[in-house]
């Protein structure tokens, strides 16, 4: 009965006007930002942040929440639009929604995109308000061993989304783990493969690198065709509202993907970008036409967009139990809690 008592006193607070108009403009500026590539939650986050001193606590963390979720979905749009990820962890939805949007499916890529988001983020704050003391006690059991397994089942999920030739995926693979090791060690301190360059002491941005393997390729793809043979792809937005045969083949992807991404939104790291990938793995493997993945599948786009969303609610567990920040947002999110005098509080 607590709990009931606790969800009724939540609901009671975040229907006020005031809250509620506090988080449609978190929502909208997180949607814009993460429409636009290159800017980030993190950045836009940091210079709101200032502008919400004089706020109520509530509303102010509610904005920067919804700041956090609307770019989580904001970054699909570019990515099924123009081949150009605005979010890091959109980046698995360029393979199939904007291969769909070339074959004139782009409202059912974007509604889909749209509904996956909204039931895996309702999902999720339902597993977050349910579950957070008992998984925030587990993500303090994990160690090195268990930090190796999910690394090594990343690299696996890369050589498994490459397909093709082995050698090459490997060398993929390795080619990534030494651009990962650009920087400062993390526990000596020393720089690595910086070349004596201060702007890599912090490593290699993902955003950018994101950036330039799809926008900037897409870009010089075009340059390179002659006048005589460069086409200017257009289509209509239509059919925003997915049909049955979409929803057949998205309700499980989006089930599967809304309870992976919440798992391993609570792990510290980049859970939503890893996420997406993992569920994109996953729905690959479970498919029953593997080949259509990477050719406009709509469960390529259903699965990896709700593991990105409903992973944000996964890693407010760690923050909001424990004080843990499980990535950059929430780092920014335990310094605001701090500046309104409310810092999170262990469970026990």
């Amino acid at each position: 009965m607590e709990t009931f008592s606790h969800l009724l006193y939540g609901f009671q607070v975040a229907l006020q006007p005031l809250t509620l108009f506090t988080c449609f403009v978190g929502v909208l500026i997180g949607t814009l930002v993460g429409v636009l590539p290159g800017l980030g939650p993190v950045a836009a986050i940091s210079l709101l942040l200032p502008a919400t001193f004089h706020a109520p606590p509530v509303a102010s963390i509610i904005m920067l929440a919804g700041i956090y979720y609307g770019a989580m979905y904001g970054g699909s749009t570019t990515s099924i639009l123009v081949n150009l990820p605005g979010e890091a962890a959109s980046v698995v939805t360029c393979l199939d929604g904007y291969q769909m949007a070339r074959k004139g499916r782009a409202g059912a890529a974007l509604g889909i995109s749209a509904f996956g988001s909204f039931i895996a983020g309702t999902l999720g704050l339902v597993g977050l308000a349910c579950l957070a003391p008992p998984l925030a006690a587990m993500a303090l059991r994990f160690g090195p061993p268990e930090y190796f397994a999910v690394m090594v089942l990343g690299l696996t999920v890369l050589i498994f989304l490459a397909g093709g030739s082995m050698i090459k995926s490997l060398m993929m693979a390795c080619f990534g783990i030494i651009v990962g090791n650009v920087g400062m060690d993390p526990i000596t301190a020393q720089p690595r493969f910086t070349f004596q360059m201060n702007i890599l002491l912090d490593g290699v941005g993902l955003v950018p690198l994101v950036m330039g393997l799809f926008g900037i390729s897409e870009v010089l793809l075009n340059v390179e065709e002659s006048l005589t043979q460069r086409e200017i792809f257009e289509t209509k937005l239509k059919g925003l509202l997915p049909n049955l045969r979409d929803w057949k083949e998205s309700l499980w992807p989006i089930i599967r993907g809304s309870v992976l991404g919440f798992f391993l939104g609570i792990l510290p790291g980049g859970g939503a970008v890893i996420s997406s990938f993992v569920s994109y793995g996953i729905e690959r493997k479970l498919s029953r036409h593997p080949e259509e993945f990477g050719k406009g599948a709509i469960a390529g786009v259903a699965g990896p967009e709700s593991a990105n969303n409903s992973a944000t609610a996964g890693a407010f567990i760690p923050l909001l139990t424990l004080g843990l920040p499980s990535n950059a947002v929430m780092a920014i999110l335990l310094g605001a809690l701090m500046i309104y005098d409310t810092p999170p509080v262990p469970a026990w």
